[in-house]
């Protein structure tokens, strides 16, 4: 059961709205601010404890922005062109002659990636251990996927992961969502994330919601 009370989240959630709002309801900033989960834990031994890892897809998009490309085969490449969504092929791929700095710039220039099942077993042949080291290998991509179907469950898909230090973060919406669509996607992360936890609330500290340019507002 959650413990995060549907009050006090529901005036952490109002106060970022409107200071990242005009009195007529219009963003203050010219670029679009993310809403950010950030959490802080406690009774946890990151050297002896397992470290956990966890995905889950969040009711609402978090992050429209996101930047998805195809690594596409023939099927896929036409599909991609007519919604206009970014593609490689191989030949785009091999291009990149296994170069680390290229290839780090293709990185660099998406957020994430889908492949062709088809082709996915030779990326690494490609392009060398780069894309994964860069925690950018791609997700694979059958040929009856729905193509916009899958990048909207990238863009609403958010990953905790325990690391060396008892604090981590995520997107979970952005400032141009509705307040009961914010209050949808910060319930399910935090409980998806307490679902980790080896002691669930008990090891929770703290949970704070803030947008990029405004205050934490704590709502546990």
């Amino acid at each position: 059961m959650s413990k995060i009370n549907p009050n006090t989240l529901q005036a952490a959630i109002q106060t970022l709205l409107s200071e990242s709002h005009t009195k007529t309801g219009k963003p203050l900033r010219k670029f679009p601010e993310s809403v950010d989960l950030q959490v802080n834990l406690k009774n946890y031994d990151t050297q002896k404890d397992k470290r956990f890892s966890g995905t889950v897809k969040l009711p609402r998009v978090a992050r429209p922005r996101f930047k998805v490309c195809i690594i596409a085969d023939a099927a896929h490449a036409d599909a991609a062109q007519k919604l206009q969504v970014p593609m490689k092929n191989v030949d785009d791929l091999k291009k990149l002659n296994k170069n680390k700095k290229l290839v780090k710039k293709l990185c660099n220039e998406f957020d994430a990636f889908l492949a062709s099942d088809s082709l996915i077993k030779q990326i690494p042949r490609i392009v060398g251990p780069h894309m994964n080291r860069a925690g950018k290998f791609p997700t694979s991509l059958s040929s009856g996927d729905d193509i916009m179907g899958r990048i909207t469950e990238i863009r609403s898909t958010i990953k905790f992961q325990l690391k060396k230090v008892l604090c981590m973060g995520c997107c979970v919406g952005h400032v141009e969502m509705s307040a009961e669509d914010l209050k949808l996607n910060i319930t399910l992360a935090i409980n998806f994330l307490v679902s980790l936890l080896k002691k669930n609330w008990q090891n929770l500290k703290s949970v704070h919601i803030k947008s990029t340019m405004g205050k934490p507002q704590r709502v546990f």
